[in-house]
């Protein structure tokens, strides 16, 4: 499912796009309404045109989706040139809100486009617009997910690393999309397929704890009943409430998992070398800091310590 409604500029689509009559208004026309389009007339039998064509490509990627490039063929499309009054090749017009705003004509050098393009972009507001586009996809994901949608949470992640391929809270949203659906192992390599630039990032922080957590409560899965029969017979059975724990985040159950570990602080905070505090603050980075149940266990973990 595409979510690009969703999205500033490039979502599910390329930054850059050839442009014919029949596409010349969605392509231009309407796609200035959520970013900055520039226009590219121009032809491949001309290296000045060339050479313009790559400046403006290399400045439409590099946008993060505040830029979208046009590229228009005179050879195949003279009409939509000389609808717009161009007289030579290459020649560049700034669209926004369906409307051009400037533009030039001649090879210019790529900083001299790179600054004519960001005086633009201020002048508008449109890479304002992409902010705000991406900070309400992000919220959009976020509560589809958090509402069992998870291949329509995952759509709009998806769309948003086509536009940016190293967003690195992005790409722990479809890691987390993975593990939601039950996917583990797919998370895994996923996680371990991180990019390096976006592996440092902190946004992965929390969706690389989940994916541990997740595996180590894959083997304690399916023993629930077990375990609980063994602290029925004996309260003072850490390890066995410990796994207990580990079951009970497997199945969903995360405040009976956070009991469990907090009674073991409480019976005895040293055992297995601090295991229950340090497997808390697994579980607290996996849920995220303002989780509801993060801020009470910590409330009530920190109660037990300093007690």
């Amino acid at each position: 499912m595409s979510n690009s409604s969703l999205l500033p500029d490039v979502a599910g689509s390329e930054a850059v796009k050839d442009v014919r009559a029949a596409t010349f208004k969605a392509d231009v026309l309407e796609a200035s309404s959520k970013a900055l389009v520039l226009v590219d007339f121009g032809t491949p039998r001309d290296s000045l045109c060339a050479q313009m064509t790559a400046s403006l490509e290399k400045i439409a990627r590099a946008s993060k989706g505040a830029v979208r490039l046009a590229k228009v063929d005179i050879d195949r499309d003279l009409a939509i040139a000389q609808q717009l009054g161009v007289r030579s090749a290459p020649s560049v017009f700034a669209f926004h809100k369906g409307r051009p705003v400037d533009g030039f004509s001649g090879s210019i050098p790529e900083a001299q486009v790179k600054a004519w393009v960001d005086e633009l972009l201020k002048a508008t507001g449109a890479s304002v617009g992409h902010a705000d586009g991406m900070d309400a996809a992000f919220k959009q994901a976020a509560e589809l997910l958090d509402g069992g949608d998870i291949a329509t949470a995952n759509a709009i992640y998806a769309d948003i690393l086509d536009a940016e391929p190293e967003n690195a809270k992005a790409y722990a949203g479809s890691v987390n999309c993975l593990l939601r659906s039950g996917q583990i192992d797919l998370a895994r390599a996923m996680l371990d397929a991180a990019p390096a630039a976006v592996a440092k990032d902190a946004a992965l922080d929390s969706v690389r704890a989940a994916v541990e957590l997740a595996e180590q409560a894959v083997q304690s899965k399916g023993q629930t009943e077990k375990l609980e029969a063994a602290l029925t017979q004996n309260p003072a059975d850490h390890q066995a409430r410990f796994d207990l724990a580990l079951a009970y985040y497997a199945s969903g159950r995360r405040e009976e998992a956070v009991d469990c570990l907090l009674e073991i602080v409480r019976r005895g905070r040293s055992w297995n070398d601090d295991a229950a505090r340090k497997q808390l603050v697994k579980f607290f980075e996996a849920m995220g800091a303002t989780d509801s149940l993060t801020v009470s266990a910590r409330r009530r973990l920190s109660s037990l310590l300093f007690a």
